[in-house]
Order: C-alpha cells, then sequence, then structure tokens
C-alpha cells in the first residue's frame, strides 16, 4: 500500500470514527467531510465508492443497530426515547424503517428478537468497514507471551451463528447481573469452530468472562471453566475490526506460523476483551487482542 493510499484511508477512517462518536449529533456532509479534509463536493461520491454505502445510509444504519440493541436489552428507555435516539422525530417512522430493515417491529424485536434476519440486515456495515482498508499486519505486530490460566464463567454457544445475537444477550444480562464489568473482568471467546463452517449447524463457540466465583448449581446456562495457561502467540487487533476477527486469524495461520517455527498448542484460538461490545462503547474503541495457544 502506497503512502498516499494509506493516508487516504487514514482520512476515511476518521471519518467512521467521528460518525461512532457522533451518533447523536447533526451528522451534516460539510462536517463530516472537514473531519476528512475532503471537498464537500465530491464527499459523498468518495464515501460510496470507498464503502458501498452512501453516508447517509451508513448513518442510518449504525443508528439502527445501537437501537436494536437497546432494545434488546429490554432496558429502561421507552421506544420513543429509542426513536429519537436513532435520529427520528415520531415512533411511527422509526418503526417502519426498523420493520423494512430487520423484518419485525420494534415492540416484536423487544420481546423476541429474531437475530437471523439481523444479521442480515446489518451485514452492509461488516462489508463497509472491510472494505475500507485491510488492516496490514507484520510479523512485528505479534507477541510471544507466558499467559496465567484465567478461571471463566462460559455460556457455550452451539449451533447457527446467526442465532449467537441470542447468546450474546444472554451472556450480557448474566454478566450484569453477577456484577462483573467489562473494565475489570475481561470477556473471552473461544472460537472452536470455523467463523462460517460448512453446515451451518457446526459453528460452536464459547463466551467466558474472567471470575473464579463459584458458579450456583442452579444456574444451569453457566458453568465454570478455565483458559489455559501457557505460550501464546498474541496479536492486538485494529481499533474496529474486533467484530469480525477472521483476517486477523488468517493472517496468524497462513503468515505468521508457518515462518516462526512454531507450533500450534492444544486449545482454540481465542479472543479478549477489555471493553463491552458495541453499543456500550462506539466499535473504534473496543480493545481486543487475538491468542493463538502454542506448544
Amino acid at each position: 500500500m502506497t503512502a498516499a493510499l494509506q493516508n487516504y484511508h487514514a482520512r476515511m477512517q476518521r471519518v467512521l470514527d467521528y460518525i461512532d462518536r457522533h451518533l447523536d449529533g447533526d451528522l451534516d456532509l460539510e462536517t463530516v467531510s472537514g473531519i476528512a479534509a475532503f471537498s464537500k463536493f465530491h464527499f459523498h461520491r468518495q464515501f460510496t465508492a470507498i464503502f458501498g454505502l452512501s453516508m447517509h445510509r451508513y448513518v442510518q444504519l449504525v443508528r439502527l443497530k445501537r437501537a436494536s440493541h437497546s432494545l434488546s436489552t429490554k432496558d429502561a428507555q421507552s421506544i420513543t426515547e429509542i426513536a429519537m435516539d436513532a435520529g427520528y422525530d415520531a415512533p411511527d417512522a422509526f418503526a417502519r424503517a426498523f420493520r423494512r430493515r430487520v423484518g419485525q417491529s420494534p415492540s416484536s424485536f423487544r420481546k423476541s428478537p429474531d437475530w437471523a434476519p439481523w444479521l442480515a440486515a446489518f451485514g452492509p456495515l461488516d462489508n463497509a468497514r472491510s472494505k475500507l482498508m485491510q488492516t496490514i499486519y507484520t510479523h512485528d505486530d505479534v507477541t510471544i507471551r507466558d499467559v496465567p490460566p484465567t478461571p471463566v464463567a462460559i455460556i457455550e454457544h452451539r449451533g447457527d451463528r446467526a442465532m449467537l445475537g441470542d447468546t450474546i444477550q444472554r451472556f450480557i444480562a448474566w454478566r450484569k447481573a453477577a456484577g462483573l464489568s467489562p473494565e475489570t473482568n475481561p470477556t473471552f471467546m473461544v472460537f472452536r469452530s470455523e467463523r462460517i463452517p460448512a453446515v451451518p449447524a457446526d459453528y460452536s463457540a464459547d463466551l467466558c468472562v474472567a471470575t473464579d466465583r463459584p458458579i450456583e448449581a442452579r444456574d444451569t446456562q453457566v458453568k465454570a471453566g478455565v483458559i489455559p495457561g501457557g505460550r501464546c502467540a498474541v496479536l492486538r487487533v485494529a481499533n474496529g475490526a474486533s467484530n469480525n476477527m477472521e483476517p486477523e486469524g488468517l493472517f496468524l495461520y497462513r503468515d505468521w506460523l508457518p515462518a516462526s517455527g512454531e507450533e500450534a498448542g492444544d486449545f482454540p484460538i481465542y479472543s479478549k476483551r477489555w471493553l463491552s461490545f458495541f453499543p456500550d462503547v462506539p466499535v473504534h474503541e473496543v480493545v481486543a487482542e487475538l491468542f493463538l495457544p502454542l506448544k
């Protein structure tokens, strides 16, 4: 990647970061184009060319995605308040837009989210960020660490990844009820299968939170476990990329591991986060690392 292209991409990244931080503000074309120091007369076409979405559509999708999380967590906000936060003057307009995108009314989604259409509905956001510029990792970005064993509470997900949202929401609700803050009790995700296996039902992952508290016997959805200690290759994930770590995993397996002379260990690759999932913090502020256990 040339220096000029890197600079261009960095300016576009500033735009995405600004949008994340100012979702409740007036994200007009002149302000946002100024963040990247691009002409307002061309910026809307530049944005669409890079991301495959207009800026207006991108902002609308990010706001609707945040609204969907607010609905699914069943917090104290009313649907009217969520609609206003999403940039709609009236709940009816929000409901129409939400139904068109997600396939459920906001009230229906709040009662029983259907995560398969949700995953498809917001796929364009992941695609837009991946179209930006694939982060180029080098071998210097990987460190080998001796990590201690970490006791964890585990909620398992087994089955179609399209239903992972249900498991994530149960995990977040349990963690909050247990008083385990992401800032003090890091979140781990153990990837026990490919991200998109040939048979969707074969998808498998463990959602974990670091804690040595005993798990109550009546709490059947959670079990105790341990992220094993030992040597690991560790790759810090670029800001905003923590929602899909497939490129980082591919780099470790395809590029780093063969050239390192190391051998993969007997535990799956896993991630560690220090902050909450979106929307509790903006996408670009999620801090994560990917761990490849070694022999």
